[in-house]
């Protein structure tokens, strides 16, 4: 698990930190759309850096900065970043979201967020994996407080939640000014129940796109949608 994981047009080396690449950040990586062009996006809780290195690869944005809290995780990103096509564009502050809001005057066109999310008091033997997945690290309160004050007036803020979070997250992002613009329900396969929301959010009050993603139909047997939001990474896609 160790192993690199090579994509199309960059390498993610994971061998430092608890989390790897998994489902999740790929697909919020393809899923969050780049058509408003941003110039500057920022990626909250960054893990190896891999959603930012797909933003650099999917947009022409001149600024992407990422923050991570882990210190491992952070040397990683910096890593992985400077070793991609895109290392002038990209950026890895060491830091928890409470801190760089503090410090930061910036706003960004653009924020992504692949947040911990498993709320059961269940630990792991981890404390790395612990702090990479569990809320008490950066409760979706704090995450949508932070990304109402770092985000443009006009800026879209994108991510990946459980399905059965998604009801009470949207409650929280309206308590901060912020609604959905996009929601894309996912399950692993046609028999399955929903696992994950993709959701989009504006400080702009409109009526949300739905839609729904199937990414297999058998084991290993990708569905046409799933492969053509990822077939720009996956190297066997």
């Amino acid at each position: 698990m160790n192993k690199p994981f090579q994509f199309k047009e960059f390498t993610i080396q994971q061998d430092k930190t608890a989390m790897k690449v998994g489902t999740d950040g790929v697909l919020l990586g393809a899923w969050a759309s780049v058509e408003s062009n941003p110039f500057s996006i920022l990626d909250i809780g960054s893990g190896t850096g891999l959603i930012a290195l797909q933003l650099a690869q999917r947009s022409n944005a001149e600024v992407i900065d990422a923050i991570e809290i882990d210190d491992n995780a952070y040397e990683q990103a910096v890593d992985n970043f400077e070793n991609s096509p895109w290392s002038d564009r990209l950026f890895c502050y060491h830091a928890g979201l409470d801190e760089f809001v503090d410090e930061i005057e910036d706003q960004y066109d653009m924020i992504v967020s692949n947040p911990p999310f498993y709320t059961e008091d269940y630990k792991t033997e981890s404390l790395q994996r612990d702090i990479a997945r569990f809320t008490d690290s950066l409760p979706f309160e704090d995450l949508l407080e932070g990304v109402s004050k770092l985000l443009e007036p006009t800026g879209i803020f994108h991510t990946i939640i459980p399905f059965t979070s998604h009801e009470h997250f949207m409650h929280l992002a309206e308590a901060n000014g912020l609604f959905p613009t996009k929601i894309c329900h996912v399950k692993g396969n046609p028999e399955a129940n929903f696992k994950r929301s993709l959701l989009s959010f504006s400080f702009e009050k409109s009526t949300p796109i739905l839609d729904e993603l199937v990414i297999e139909t058998a084991r290993h047997q990708y569905t046409e949608a799933y492969i053509s939001l990822t077939k720009d990474f996956y190297l066997r896609m």
